[in-house]
């Protein structure tokens, strides 16, 4: 049985919103190291090349077969079209309503929402971590992230997410929510 993640639609264009700066500037340092183990910034843009179409699709519940694509030619404005429009459709109340599919397996629409909701902060991070990049959101859009975090991130350890890096109880948000996906927050290249 899945946690009942909660809706939040209204959060998921202030999630994306670093995502564009940071996709164009990644242009330039594809080989640069990303906080996910053994991946550059290619794999990280690769990834999300890989899954924008698929979890947009989702949304509308009808998602495409995963294809792989690479970061080659005018990648960066096909990411950012697919992003645009993972965005429109999450961005919908009704999206997050009833079930829906990723691949195979039917799952709540409100968790595959929440997935799309912690990767839109999460890959943003790894981008800007990657890249010598600053990058932030406010507290309100932090704060749930990091709730759907601690609910989602259990449940995919060992695949998605590694094991939690221990963090102080006082420290930022931003730094919770990346420990939580078993990221850590000082990493550097």
């Amino acid at each position: 049985m899945f946690p009942d993640f909660t809706p939040r639609p209204h959060l998921v264009v202030a999630a994306a919103a670093p995502h564009e700066k940071l996709v164009a500037a990644a242009a330039e340092r594809l080989d640069a190291p990303v906080p996910c183990e053994d991946w550059t910034v290619r794999h990280l843009v690769e990834h999300m090349m890989t899954w924008t179409p698929v979890l947009a699709g989702s949304g509308r519940g009808a998602p495409p077969a995963a294809r792989t694509p690479r970061a080659e030619g005018n990648w960066v404005a096909t990411l950012d079209a697919g992003r645009e429009d993972l965005v429109a459709v999450w961005s919908e109340p009704s999206a997050w309503t009833g079930t829906t599919t990723m691949t195979a397996s039917e799952l709540p629409a409100s968790m595959v929402g929440t997935m799309v909701l912690c990767e839109l902060v999460l890959h943003a991070w790894d981008l800007a971590k990657g890249l010598g990049e600053p990058v932030g959101w406010d507290d309100a859009v932090l704060g749930e992230v990091l709730e759907a975090m601690q609910q989602m991130a259990p449940q995919g350890r060992g695949s998605a997410f590694g094991d939690e890096v221990p963090v102080p109880d006082d420290a930022e948000l931003l730094d919770r929510i990346v420990a939580v996906a078993g990221r850590d927050p000082s990493w550097r290249p």
